[in-house]
């Protein structure tokens, strides 16, 4: 009679990009606790994400499926559709936040007042980090773990809009709490550590339904 040997333990290691997430997100925190940042600075940097977001998707939709002839026939048509589309889509969104958070200077949302605002806010330090962060997942999921081979064009075109509606609206809604009670301190990092926890737990969600082993 033998014995049945005992099942491994499931792995519970997280992956590296989620570590590489988490000190990105935690630049934010640093920037309201050391630098001041106001809702304006903090709402700004995540309407940013959202342009970074949709520049890798881009880099995403044509690297995925390269064995098939049709997904590499329908990028020609996809890729130009979504950068129009999610560009309007995102430029709208940053007018909204100029509008409602920024300083009221009288001059129309342009790209010219998108970089006048970020300089301004500070905030280029946190842009970086986060470029730097969504760069580490692109690299280091998407083609080195061979996602790439398993995402569809199709589902990459929608993918950055659940991420802005879901984030955004908490986002939003945050940051006119924190506005309306005065901006402290306290609202600011619960605001912060929020979006962090929404951002973690899809990164996650993602890597276990495409299958990563975390190195």
């Amino acid at each position: 009679m033998t014995t049945a040997e005992p099942a491994a333990p499931a792995t519970s290691e997280v992956p590296s990009s989620a570590l590489v997430l988490l000190a990105a997100n935690a630049v934010p925190l640093l920037g309201v606790l050391l630098g001041g940042w106001s809702v304006f600075a903090v709402v700004l940097l995540y309407w940013c994400e959202n342009v970074v977001v949709g520049a890798f998707n881009v880099l995403k939709i044509l690297f995925a499926e390269p064995q098939s002839l049709g997904a590499n026939v329908t990028k020609v048509f996809l890729i130009p559709f979504f950068i129009v589309h999610y560009g309007m889509f995102t430029f709208v969104h940053g007018m909204f936040v100029l509008l409602l958070f920024g300083p009221h200077t009288g001059a129309g949302p342009s790209v010219a007042a998108f970089q006048a605002a970020i300089r301004q806010a500070g905030i280029g330090v946190g842009v970086i980090a986060i470029a730097l962060s969504h760069g580490y997942s692109f690299f280091f999921n998407y083609l080195f773990n061979g996602e790439y081979r398993r995402m569809s064009p199709q589902v990459l075109m929608g993918q950055p809009y659940a991420r802005v509606v879901v984030l955004h609206i908490t986002i939003l809604a945050g940051g006119f709490a924190t506005a309306a009670l005065g901006q402290p301190l306290a609202a600011l990092v619960v605001l912060i550590v929020l979006k962090t926890a929404i951002d973690y737990r899809a990164h996650l969600s993602e890597r276990r339904k495409l299958g990563e082993t975390a190195p």
